[in-house]
């Protein structure tokens, strides 16, 4: 029997989230029941994007809760690299083949053009994606961009019309329809891989038996069978989790819910307690109890006790979970150890204490001026923005681009979030004292606090935009479709301006 082998493959291009940590939580169950092996593959393609810090807090995060993976770039294997971006030569190979068997083709399409040819498609009421014969260009014409070096992409071949098979752990036998599928880009312009090719490739280079992942992949499945039939190969069986919903029913985003493993850390939530809330996203034991450890879980996990009704992410369950975990497994010298790490320890107190300083008479100053460092989400009021220069939709917009700049901000240092902060009161024609009255507010809960700015450094970009977020709630309520794509075309006129 051929050993398992499961895998997760996350691409480091932000905040670690907790989707990545409940799709990895049952890949490692699904492997280790088995006597398997669970991999940790970063999918980093997207050089632009993808970054070392974003790289060490998927592995950081994912330990702290636990998961620990048997091959990985930080921990090797005799798969290796596992990283894509290492792997780059491989892929091209690969595609080269394709070319050369007649699965795949260059286009030499300019984006304007591919816009024109959608367009085209609509006009006719034509509902379906590009295929080849929409890409095609004469043979004349290829071959001059060809001789003026334009830049192309390797595309898969895909069926115009016609339904196709996919087999799914969980769902059985599902049909889909090849009209909606695409002409796949395989090969970047760059030379680097869609995460489609790179992840087809390394799932059988490394010997995947399993994939498990979420069930937005399932459009994607279709062009991943066919891949596996061009190369010859047999594909893993595929199993899609269900998605984990806000309580509206809405995919889980950070708009609605904290999405960052990160900010559920910074917030004073146990890792036993997160993982065990993460596995209860859809599947439960059999004895229907809540509470249980990794253990409990690998002991009894079987698969196909997962349930395919979207899973409610719900804060407030997560935090009576984590509130039993408190009273029911810690004595109290562990409660004041676990206080300890998470916000007493030495190094996060040297990092508040020589902005404390400036404004302590006495040692009982240090509560007040720092409590802010040490909570979770703040209960602040509309009401307390009152005093504040900016009202209206104007403090809504400050917020809301606030917002916008600290989420595209990947490196959360000090000078970069004032330099981020500064640029972007002086696009928008306020003071910087204006500006920074609300943040205060947002962050700290009062005007009278020590730096904005040191104090989003020391919180950390999870905390910070979680607070911001949530005082733009307060103050504006759920922003509408509508207010949204105004606020966007304003944002990006001063963005790019």
């Amino acid at each position: 029997m051929t050993a398992v082998r499961t895998r997760i493959a996350p691409s480091p291009t932000g905040d670690p989230h907790v989707g990545t940590a409940y799709v990895a939580l049952f890949n490692l169950c699904f492997a280790k029941k088995l006597g398997g092996k669970f991999i940790l593959r970063i999918e980093d393609t997207d050089q632009t994007r993808s970054t070392s810090e974003s790289e060490q807090a998927i592995f950081d995060s994912l330990r702290w809760m636990g998961i620990e993976w048997d091959e990985g770039p930080d921990v090797g294997g005799e798969y290796g690299p596992y990283r894509q971006s290492e792997r780059r030569d491989i892929y091209g190979q690969y595609a080269q083949e394709l070319i050369d068997k007649g699965h795949a083709f260059r286009c030499y399409r300019t984006p304007e053009e591919l816009d024109e040819l959608r367009a085209g498609l609509k006009e006719q009421g034509i509902n379906r994606a590009l295929k080849p014969c929409d890409l095609a260009l004469p043979a004349s014409e290829v071959a001059a961009r060809e001789a003026a070096n334009a830049p192309y992409v390797v595309r898969m071949k895909v069926p115009e019309e016609g339904r196709v098979e996919v087999k799914d752990m969980l769902r059985g036998t599902m049909e889909l329809d090849w009209a909606l599928v695409d002409a796949q880009i395989l090969l970047k312009s760059d030379g680097m891989p869609t995460y489609h090719l790179a992840n087809v490739v390394d799932d059988h280079l490394m010997k995947i038996t399993h994939v498990l992942r979420g069930e937005e992949w399932i459009n994607s499945a279709p062009k991943h069978q066919l891949l596996y039939e061009y190369f010859g190969w047999d594909m893993p069986e595929l199993c899609h989790l269900p998605l984990l919903r806000n309580p509206d029913k809405s995919k889980l985003s950070k708009r609605k819910n904290p999405t960052s493993i990160l900010y559920y850390q910074r917030m004073g939530y146990l890792p036993e307690a997160l993982l065990n809330y993460l596995g209860r996203m859809g599947w439960s034991m059999p004895d229907e109890s809540e509470k249980f450890s990794l253990a409990q879980m690998l002991e009894h996990f079987d698969i196909q006790r997962v349930s395919l009704g979207g899973p409610i992410f719900d804060i407030a369950k997560l935090s009576w979970l984590n509130g039993l975990w408190i009273r029911e497994d810690l004595n109290v010298e562990q409660l004041a150890q676990r206080l300890q790490q998470w916000a007493f320890n030495k190094d996060y107190l040297m990092q508040i204490l020589p902005l404390a300083q400036q404004r302590m008479d006495t040692l009982s100053d240090f509560a007040p001026l720092a409590a802010f460092f040490a909570s979770g989400q703040l209960a602040i009021k509309e009401q307390d923005f009152a005093d504040c220069k900016l009202q209206g939709d104007e403090l809504t917009q400050a917020l809301q681009f606030s917002l916008w700049s600290l989420e595209a901000l990947r490196d959360w240092q000090r000078d970069n979030i004032f330099a981020t902060m500064k640029a972007l009161a002086d696009s928008m024609g306020i003071k910087v004292k204006d500006f920074f009255a609300p943040l205060f507010i947002a962050i700290s809960g009062s005007t009278a606090s020590v730096s904005v700015i040191d104090a989003m450094a020391i919180l950390g970009p999870d905390m910070s935009r979680a607070r911001i977020r949530y005082a733009l709630n307060t103050v504006a309520g759920e922003l509408g479709k509508k207010k949204l794509k105004k606020l966007e075309k304003a944002y990006n006129a001063i963005s790019q301006g």
